[in-house]
């Protein structure tokens, strides 16, 4: 087993993109940065951890919200400078606007179609 890994941080200024997957169904649920720290607390916790690029700091995913995501399986792309993570989603939201899935708008002919309801109110949770 090839176990020798080496994440590049340094292509973009220390972070890494991280592509967030549901690990039962595989729907992608978000896109996150990570720099060094967030990935040494995701590999110590089991639980994701992401740098905050608006509050340039590290970030535990479900810290406020409680809808943590505990990390079933991690996956290094080729260029060993991007990271799958597979999750199971605690909460049923990944989205800090209440949505499953960050990624809950598609496009159509008409426009702009809402994909599914919110599972919690981001006032509740956020304030």
């Amino acid at each position: 087993m090839d176990d020798e890994v080496s994440l590049n941080f340094a292509k973009l200024d220390g972070l890494l993109p991280v592509v967030v997957q549901e690990a039962g169904s595989g729907e992608v649920l978000m896109v996150a940065f990570m720099d060094r720290e967030a990935w040494e607390a995701t590999l110590a916790t089991g639980e994701a951890h992401y740098y905050s690029r608006t509050r340039r700091q590290l970030w535990r995913k479900g810290g406020t919200s409680g809808h943590v995501q505990k990390v079933r399986e991690i996956f290094v792309d080729c260029d060993e400078d991007t990271v799958l993570l597979k999750v199971e989603q605690v909460g049923g939201a990944a989205c800090h606007t209440g949505h499953r899935s960050c990624f809950y708008r598609r496009r159509t002919a008409a426009g702009w179609e809402v994909m599914g309801t919110p599972v919690f109110d981001p006032k509740q949770v956020y304030g």
